[in-house]
């Protein structure tokens, strides 16, 4: 057999059953076992997805479905931590192997799609799933992300607690659900909007379009306070690339030069307690400068 025949996880003791592969060749370096009767070839790289899709094979037969972060990603959600565990949701007993998080629910049909021959939880029951048991912020980054590439809006989960008003979890859905707007694009994004505003500061302008006298747009700001022409931009790995850190860099001289303070932030920044204070006391210092100069032009127009 040809390990090129199998593209991907299978039941070893079904591949044996139709000639696909001998046992000798089986438990030797061309395969690997994932869980228990389900194998990879070697080859082929064990990330979360391969994983996931994995563990549908060893839950299908149970009526199990992919669940959690599993879910999430392939629903194509960006919001999915590099060590996510493989997640499923079964209606009875599964015995326990490592790897694989299992978790036990009996779901209704409306609670269950396809995607890539896998049955797994909707955008709505995954977001349900994972906002109930994660920290708040990253409960907001899955809610942002879902929201963004699906119909789910986080406010159905309030609909969804108020059928099911006992739920584990339940009464925090409505800071969550205050907190997401699915016009956020990245989990970056998400964490230093929602930082910010638990900190104290007011809600930032999501994806804001900054234009200039004209009415022609300059730029679109992840976060932006106008009121102070203060733009906040999430940089991820993308932006330390040369040929993109130089367009920003021009960027942020054009928007300077029409009045925009431009202050970049990337993962380092979204904990340290200091970026809230900085992003505070320039929020209030452009807030009055901006407020003075509205104010002189308003006085020379008089005049």
């Amino acid at each position: 057999m040809l390990c090129g025949v199998i593209d991907g996880p299978f039941r070893g003791t079904e591949a044996i059953a139709r000639g696909l592969v001998t046992p000798d060749r089986l438990y030797g370096p061309r395969f690997r076992r994932v869980f228990p009767d389900v194998y990879l070839p070697a080859d082929h790289e064990l990330d979360l997805a391969t994983r996931s899709r994995a563990a549908y094979l060893l839950v299908a037969g149970q009526g199990g479905v992919l669940a959690g972060y599993s879910a999430a990603l392939l629903l194509g959600a960006d919001c999915v931590p590099p060590a996510a565990p493989v997640e499923v949701l079964v209606p009875r007993f599964q015995k326990r192997c490592a790897g694989l998080r299992i978790r036990y629910a009996t779901l209704a049909a409306g609670d269950i799609e396809e995607r890539d021959g896998c049955q797994l939880t909707t955008a709505e029951r995954t977001a349900w799933d994972l906002a109930r048991r994660l920290p708040t912020i990253e409960a907001v980054v899955v809610l942002d992300a879902l929201a963004r590439i699906t119909p789910f809006r986080p406010t159905a989960l309030l609909d969804r607690r108020a059928r099911q008003p006992g739920a584990r979890g339940c009464r925090r859905l409505d800071e969550l659900v205050a907190l997401a707007d699915p016009r956020a694009e990245s989990p970056g994004e998400t964490r230093l909007r929602v930082t910010l505003v638990r900190a104290g500061l007011p809600p930032p302008e999501v994806q804001y379009r900054i234009c200039d006298e004209y009415g022609f747009v300059l730029a679109r700001a992840d976060l932006a306070y106008p009121g102070a022409k203060l733009a906040l931009e999430y940089d991820g790995a993308v932006h330390f690339d040369r040929n993109a850190a130089h367009h920003d860099r021009q960027r942020d001289a054009i928007l300077a030069g029409h009045g925009w303070l431009t202050v970049r932030l990337c993962a380092d920044d979204l904990y340290a307690a200091q970026t809230v204070q900085r992003i505070d006391s320039l929020l209030a210092q452009r807030t009055e400068l901006n407020r003075g100069g509205l104010e002189a032009r308003r006085g020379r127009r008089c005049g």
